[in-house]
This record gives C-alpha cells, sequence and structure tokens, in this order.
C-alpha cells in the first residue's frame, strides 16, 4: 500500500470476507487469519478484528479465544428457518409491491427479469444469481418497507455461498427463473394477493431444492 492508497474500513473488509464466504473462497471451518488478510488488502489490525466481529454479528464467522476467526458453518435447521422467515417477509413485499411500487420500479423490475432470461438461454448461472438478489431486493424495495428489507439482508446472507455453488444449475435455473416470470405476470395484473401466494411459494421451492441438495454441504 502506497502512502497514497486509504486503508480500507472494516466495512470494506467485511464485505471482502463476505464476498469470498459466499462464492466459497472461504469455506466452512476455514480459520481467518489476521495476517493474510491485512496483507492482501493494507489493513490494520483493529480494522480486521472489527470486521470480524461485524461478520460474528450476522452469523457468518465465529471467534473463539486464542483461536481467532473462522467461517461459521451453516446448520440445514438453520436454513430451514431462515426460508421459513423468508416465506413470510417476501411473501407480503410482493404483495405490497403491486400495491405500492413506482412506475419506475415496475419498469426496472420488467428489465431485470430480461437479463435473468438472457442469463437462462446463455446458460451464465454466476449472474443470474447475482441478478436474482437484486430482482428480490427490488420487490422488498418497491413494497416500500424498509424494516422488512433490512431483515432480510441480515437473514441471506448465511445461504448465499449455498445458492451460488449448488442452486443454479441448468435445470434449476430455468425452475427459478419460470417462477419469476409467474410473478411478474402478476404484478403486471396488479393481482396483489397472487402475487405474494406465488412469491411465497417460490421460496418454499428454494428450500425443498436446498433440502434435496443436503448431502453436498452437511456431512
Amino acid at each position: 500500500m502506497t502512502s497514497e492508497t486509504k486503508a480500507p474500513t472494516a466495512v470494506e473488509i467485511a464485505d471482502w470476507v463476505r464476498e469470498r464466504i459466499r462464492t466459497g473462497r472461504f469455506v466452512p471451518g476455514q480459520r481467518m487469519v489476521e495476517v493474510d488478510i491485512i496483507r492482501q488488502m493494507g489493513a490494520s489490525r483493529s480494522k480486521v478484528r472489527e470486521a470480524f466481529q461485524r461478520l460474528e454479528g450476522e452469523g457468518l464467522v465465529q471467534i473463539e479465544e486464542f483461536r481467532g476467526a473462522s467461517v461459521r458453518s451453516t446448520s440445514l435447521k438453520e436454513v430451514s428457518h431462515i426460508y421459513r422467515a423468508r416465506v413470510a417477509l417476501e411473501g407480503v413485499c410482493a404483495g405490497d409491491f403491486v400495491r405500492h411500487a413506482t412506475p419506475e420500479q415496475r419498469e426496472e423490475l420488467e428489465a431485470l427479469q430480461l437479463e435473468l432470461d438472457r442469463c437462462v438461454d446463455e446458460r451464465a448461472p454466476e449472474r443470474f444469481g447475482r441478478l436474482n438478489v437484486q430482482w428480490h431486493n427490488l420487490i422488498v424495495e418497491g413494497s416500500g418497507n424498509l424494516v422488512i428489507l433490512d431483515l432480510l439482508k441480515r437473514l441471506n446472507v448465511p445461504i448465499h455461498r449455498l445458492l451460488f455453488e449448488s442452486f443454479y444449475d441448468e435445470a434449476r435455473l430455468r425452475t427459478a427463473n419460470a417462477d419469476h416470470r409467474a410473478i411478474i405476470d402478476l404484478i403486471r395484473a396488479n393481482d396483489a394477493e397472487s402475487a405474494e401466494r406465488e412469491m411465497r411459494r417460490h421460496i418454499e421451492d428454494g428450500f425443498v431444492t436446498l433440502s434435496n441438495i443436503e448431502n453436498e454441504f452437511y456431512r
């Protein structure tokens, strides 16, 4: 790091680590070596430790005395609880998107869906995964419920790695995208109750998919 380079903040370090957990570069049980992160990021030890504390609060990292920080494993039971919460929260948001979203947010959702369709055609699962997060977040934002938006950001972090590594093979990609298109059709029709019901079903099906590949992650 040169004298002109600004040292990263704890938030930036946490973002960097979180992304590597999400993409599987840091795996459950792996110890987070402070010295390595300090060297790679040009960060101070205090900021790295602050970042670890943030990630511990999110359930991504566990900190043990004399052992330091390591990537926390997520049990299938915990993932089940996360999905049950998502079913309720995102269902409400889909209905409220119909009621409260601006024309601009509706247009943005349509544009995102076109990009998701292109990902399916081009077999681009990683890009689909990133756009999928944006698609879901936009529906929550368009609902006008910022409390739910904050809750979902915290809930979803522990399952990002599972989704990135396993969920988006070609068949699952098409199934998930078909659900998206069904939800958008209901939004276009201004059918709030059906949009809420379809979103709930979509999230429930996502958990069934993860359950079916349980042995890949929970041994």
